[in-house]
């Protein structure tokens, strides 16, 4: 770890962080916690690398991140079933922390991923909080499934309390939601302006704002790619024509679609683009993404022009 290095990989797990150097054989191995990871950050700042990857674990690689962040470092989370196909492509089917650590290490030079912007604390409060709010309204789903279920009256009341303390939970969240949000003026600005279009409401905007910051300061094309429903081409052999969506951000596009939904129902344009694409014969799927990608697009040019008004 002495040797200056222009690439690093760094394999992240819940007790342990193994470091690579792109180009060499030898690994280091720090413990994942704040001493550890202040150990190692000063290490890294020593010899200042062009870039520094790793892969996005769930949430055991953010106090490095951020720590990361702090110290000015580039840093790239990529996503790990990319690093896997990479490793694959490479013949490396071995998995253990070393060989993980040097592929991760040798993903960021070739393949140069994009840099990860510092993340605003209030945004990473929100995105928190809707992950939080997410996971409490799939056990309220649940048990509401359970009790349809349930003859015996002492376990239907047993879920009944449940799904009621979820509620409670769900509200307080909600309200520390409103709360972080209140506190971001221009944060609020933009939930104004994406709540503006028929068919986008409170949870939606706020998902977007979270969850896609990336909203109005990207292409049209690199937005829909990075939710997931831009159309890739299908054209190998005798298949022409076909194209379909894969990848991208699930929870994003989740509420997008739930927009979308509404969005057919009040919105003029968007109902107006269903109806012509249903009339051709396209199916509900195909209508409905074609449809989720359109108001996407109409989003990301009204936050384009937000940014670029506050910014002038």
């Amino acid at each position: 770890m002495n040797t200056s290095y222009p690439h690093l990989g760094i394999d992240v797990s819940k007790h342990e962080l193994e470091v690579a150097v792109h180009g060499q054989r030898r690994t280091g191995r720090f413990a994942n916690d704040a001493e550890g990871i202040s150990r190692l950050v000063a290490r890294i700042v020593e010899h200042q690398p062009a870039l520094v990857t790793l892969e996005a674990t769930g949430g055991y690689e953010r106090p490095l991140v951020m720590a990361l962040h702090e110290a000015q470092l580039p840093v790239a989370v990529v996503n790990p079933r990319q690093v896997r196909d990479y490793a694959k492509a490479l013949g490396l089917l071995a998995k253990t922390d070393q060989i993980d650590a040097c592929v991760i290490a040798r993903f960021g030079h070739d393949v140069q991923p994009r840099c990860q912007e510092k993340p605003d604390e209030n945004r990473a409060k929100r995105a928190e909080l809707a992950a939080r709010r997410r996971q409490l309204i799939k056990m309220r789903n649940a048990e509401s499934n359970r009790l349809k279920q349930t003859f015996d009256p002492a376990v239907a009341e047993s879920i009944r309390q449940i799904i009621a303390s979820l509620d409670q939970q769900i509200k307080q969240i909600e309200k520390q939601q409103h709360e972080a949000l209140a506190a971001d003026k221009q944060a609020q600005r933009q939930a104004k302006v994406l709540q503006s279009v028929d068919g986008v409401g409170r949870v939606t905007a706020q998902t977007l704002i979270n969850e896609l910051p990336e909203l109005g300061r990207a292409s049209r094309a690199s937005i829909s790619a990075l939710v997931g429903v831009a159309p890739f081409n299908q054209d190998s052999g005798k298949m022409r024509g076909q194209r379909s969506i894969r990848g991208g951000r699930a929870n994003v596009r989740n509420v997008l679609y739930m927009a979308t939904l509404t969005a057919i129902r009040c919105n003029p344009v968007i109902r107006q683009h269903y109806q012509q694409l249903i009339a051709r014969g396209k199916k509900f799927k195909v209508a409905m993404t074609a449809c989720m990608h359109k108001l996407l697009i109409h989003l990301n040019r009204l936050m384009a022009d937000e940014i670029q008004a506050t910014t002038a």
